[in-house]
């Protein structure tokens, strides 16, 4: 069944001069504009298409895809200020409405905001809002430690940067996890670093345990084969030295250090660490 904000297959009932009109089932016929018609189109043939409302509260489809669906998270920038709120770009025709009741902190035209994207069910718009946290899922998981997922950073705390996990739940990851500046709607790939008893999840950057330092041994061969086979970091340096330069811990990098010279793909001095010849 055909609904607003969701993408459909619809069958092709006739065309006027605005465009197609498509069979919507309970919404009723449902204009695709002309300037979206596609090349190749046939009556009674499908096509397929977002659904949504126009600047007039009209249903309307459009063969474009939004940057960010309903149910979704974004980072969108603000194209327009109107008394009613706040206006996105998403990709469309129409611009995603911010009303100013959804708005945290007033917006200002061309900033970037974190938001989410829903359909408002007393007035079936499409609306965004940067009230995150109401919008977060907060049923049981089913993420395991050393799990790989997908980040999303919202927001920073005194222990780091919040972050929505694969879309859905959040997570905190610690500072001392990050050692790159970062910015509320950037993505990045992390880790489940653990699952406390009261629910709440622990991230990091970094994959935990053996695949980390395997990781970690593939990054140091690789640098030192870009540096023509040397590079001053080793054992004596400082551990602020070694985040600044691998974004690990001084133990991290000591454990894959340790391995790859035990595997004699290196050698360390006091000076710093060389290939094997």
């Amino acid at each position: 069944m055909a609904k607003i904000g969701e993408r459909a297959s619809l069958r092709i009932v006739r065309e006027k001069p605005s465009g197609l009109y498509l069979d919507g089932g309970e919404l009723g016929e449902v204009l695709l504009p002309r300037r979206e018609v596609p090349d190749l189109w046939e009556p009674g043939g499908m096509v397929d298409v977002f659904l949504y409302l126009d600047s007039e509260d009209r249903q309307v489809a459009t063969t474009k895809q939004p940057k960010a669906m309903p149910g979704q998270f974004a980072r969108l920038q603000v194209v327009a200020l109107t008394p009613v709120g706040a206006f996105l770009d998403w990709g469309l025709a129409k611009d995603l409405l911010v009303p100013f009741r959804e708005q945290k902190t007033r917006m200002e035209i061309g900033r970037s905001y974190l938001v989410y994207v829903r359909v408002d069910e007393a007035s079936g718009r499409i609306v965004a809002t940067t009230r995150l946290a109401r919008h977060l899922d907060l049923t049981p998981h089913a993420w395991r430690e050393g799990d790989a997922v997908d980040l999303m950073l919202y927001g920073k705390t005194e222990l780091g940067y919040k972050a929505i996990i694969n879309g859905s739940h959040s997570g905190l990851l610690f500072a001392n996890e990050v050692f790159q500046k970062m910015q509320p709607g950037e993505c990045v790939k992390g880790y489940i670093a653990g699952v406390r008893p009261d629910g709440k999840i622990d991230l990091s950057l970094h994959a935990p345990g053996r695949a980390r330092v395997d990781g970690l041994e593939a990054q140091i061969l690789a640098e030192l084969e870009a540096r023509g086979g040397f590079w001053a970091l080793c054992d004596s340096s400082s551990a602020e030295e070694i985040h600044r330069e691998l974004g690990v811990s001084k133990r991290t990098f000591k454990q894959s250090a340790g391995a790859l010279l035990r595997k004699r793909k290196i050698t360390l001095g006091d000076d710093g660490m060389r290939l094997a010849e």
